[in-house]
């Protein structure tokens, strides 16, 4: 029986557990001299501006930081892509802000410079694009329109770290950025994130909001590193095939959604929960330095595993593959795709080992949290149909070939005419 494969996979690198036991054995799990050096070589790798570790947990807090930083007048309307994790709205909310939503381009599933245009008015004072998926946004229309109007531009890499346009990195361009390091994402530190400025008294602003978080506890840190390595074993195909896969297999017939679980409850976060809080731990920087150094490595990777299922799918009739503009590069954080028929595509697949799902972000002017009542995204609602294909630089090629195959034969068989009887 050949062996499942998930959707999600973690980037590990191979030194990691020598790494937390050093940590361990310095008593340096909690605090220790590698967040200063973590966030110094991070601020080289962008090649530009001032760096902060923040959270233990959640690098959206590096978004509530430069919100609250930038010290806009209470109930100043942010523009927010309405393709985008319900999390990023709801913190300028918390940060006593108006999220008013734009649509995107469906094509490279990224906020719409005109959408982004027709959503500015007189108490308009940021804009917030969302490097989606691990390619950039168009940003050279969008910084021409928040320089027109006076906007501040912070960027969503959660996504994109390593992705440039025009050959300068993304979360670079703007005046912050934010970065996601949980266990799922292009640099993983089992949790927390960075924030980036251009400008140090930002910075500075954004540091004391930083500092005033108190340590996480050295129980805390271990109980996230176990977390981290029991996800890593749970999502291996040899363990995936006996553990969550029968799940899926299930819910494949049952035609329900069993992922709705795997995340966090759309929910009000104000006051902030409790678990968001806490510094970036000094164990997790030392991760997080030893991944950097790697990152060049991953993303050719993935982009090699991503060019293969090119070749096995870009070649189908009503199949669209992810369409990448010659200013732009793709970190392929996830591979996305249009097909003809994705809930049948997605049984299919399921059915024979391959775990493909729906995207896993939110069509934010259908969440109820937010009541929407502005125009529809028509943008984000076809983006809404893409599916997502394991493309993870973990797997190995013969993995990715047996993915595209499945794919292509999925695909095919649907636009095959039933034999009549």
């Amino acid at each position: 029986m050949l062996a499942a494969i998930s959707r999600y996979g973690m980037r590990m690198v191979p030194d990691a557990a020598q790494i937390v036991r050093q940590c361990r054995e310095r008593g340096q799990l909690v605090q220790g001299p590698d967040v200063a050096a973590f966030e110094e070589e991070f601020a080289r790798f962008l090649g530009q501006g001032h760096v902060r570790a923040v959270s233990t947990e959640y690098g959206r807090m590096a978004l509530l930081y430069i919100l609250k930083s930038m010290q806009f007048p209470p109930g100043s309307e942010i523009i927010v892509p309405a393709l985008t994790f319900w999390v990023v709205p709801e913190i300028t909310r918390v940060a006593g802000l108006k999220p008013v939503f734009a649509d995107i381009d469906p094509t490279t599933f990224t906020l719409s410079p005109a959408a982004m245009e027709r959503a500015i008015t007189p108490n308009t004072r940021a804009v917030l694009p969302t490097h989606l998926y691990g390619l950039s946004c168009d940003l050279d229309p969008i910084m021409a329109l928040a320089r027109r109007h006076n906007l501040k531009v912070i960027e969503d890499c959660a996504h994109s770290l390593g992705a440039t346009y025009n050959g300068q990195m993304v979360g670079t361009f703007g005046d912050a950025s934010f970065f996601s390091f949980q266990a799922f994402k292009p640099l993983n530190t089992f949790g927390g994130g960075l924030a980036w400025m251009r400008d140090a008294e930002l910075a500075r602003r954004v540091g004391e909001y930083a500092d005033a978080e108190a340590p996480p506890s050295e129980e805390r840190v271990r109980k996230i590193l176990r977390g981290g390595w029991l996800q890593r074993t749970f999502i291996r195909p040899t363990v995936f095939t006996f553990s969550g896969f029968p799940i899926w297999w299930a819910c494949s017939l049952l035609n329900v959604k069993p992922d709705v679980y795997l995340w966090e409850k759309v929910r009000s976060l104000d006051p902030v929960p409790e678990q968001y809080r806490g510094k970036f731990s000094n164990v997790q920087a030392a991760l997080g330095r030893a991944g950097l150094a790697r990152l060049p490595e991953f993303i050719e990777r993935t982009r090699r595993h991503a060019r293969i299922l090119d070749s096995l799918l870009g070649d189908i009739p009503g199949v669209c593959p992810p369409r990448i503009p010659s200013d732009r590069t793709h970190v392929y954080y996830q591979y996305c795709a249009y097909v003809p028929d994705y809930r049948e595509l997605i049984r299919g697949c399921i059915r024979r080992g391959v775990d493909v799902a729906p995207m896993h972000v939110d069509v934010c002017t259908r969440v109820g949290l937010f009541g929407w009542n502005g125009p529809p995204a028509e943008g984000a609602d076809k983006a809404a149909t893409a599916v997502q294909i394991p493309v993870y630089e973990s797997l190995a090629d013969h993995e990715i070939e047996r993915i595209g195959r499945t794919v292509r034969e999925q695909v095919l068989k649907q636009a095959r005419p039933a034999t009549a009887v």
